[in-house]
């Protein structure tokens, strides 16, 4: 399991950490994985379900930036460039255990009667305006405990879409699917992330 230990020595500024990185210097290496291991394995989290994953998704994306280090260039922050090989980590994981069978979206998406009205379309949601920094972070807690109540395939690719901001194509790409199932997963992913939200934010019924 990759452990974090606090750093022995003032840490090097990200463009002479490049550098070191770039020349093979360990010590850089491990500057790396201080600095932005918490981060990256928090990343991983939202892929995988697992500790045993999250730790595999880590290790396989440090080894990747460790060995594809020369290539990179700074045209982004190396913050950003982390998270997205920790990202392609993780889709190759899942890649790896599709044969596993997934849970039907069906149960989460919206109700309808017959007239075609929802069966409980509740209120309006309240206004969610906070300057209250911990009902913020309950808030994006929320959010984040009901997308890991989506289904893989459409919590995967809620995230690319909506999280990464990457496009219909490059997340077709990415997923091995059309652009057009990209483009319906995602409103299910969306309409059920929804359904899942609105009993903690919706005001009484109108």
């Amino acid at each position: 399991m990759t452990t974090f230990q606090p750093a022995e020595s003032a840490p090097l500024g990200e463009s002479q950490l490049v550098q070191q990185l770039q020349a093979g210097d360990g010590g850089a290496f491990e500057q790396l994985v201080r600095e932005h291991g918490p981060r990256l394995l928090a990343v991983a989290r939202r892929y995988v379900d697992s500790d045993a994953d999250c730790q595999d998704v880590l290790q396989d994306a440090l080894l990747s930036a460790f060995r594809s280090i020369g290539l990179f260039n700074g045209q982004s922050q190396l913050g950003t460039w982390l998270h997205r090989i920790t990202v392609n980590a993780a889709l190759m994981k899942l890649r790896s255990q599709r044969r596993r069978p997934e849970r039907s979206i069906e149960a989460l998406l919206p109700k309808f009667i017959e007239d075609g009205h929802r069966l409980w379309p509740g209120g309006p949601w309240k206004d969610g305006k906070t300057h209250d920094p911990l009902l913020a972070r309950e808030t994006c807690e929320l959010v984040r405990n009901c997308i890991d109540q989506l289904p893989e395939s459409y919590r995967v690719i809620l995230l690319l879409r909506d999280l990464e901001e990457r496009s219909a194509e490059e997340t077709a790409e990415l997923l091995q699917l059309s652009p057009a199932n990209v483009k319906t997963r995602l409103h299910r992913a969306r309409l059920a992330l929804r359904e899942l939200l609105d009993p903690h934010f919706q005001g009484p019924p109108s």
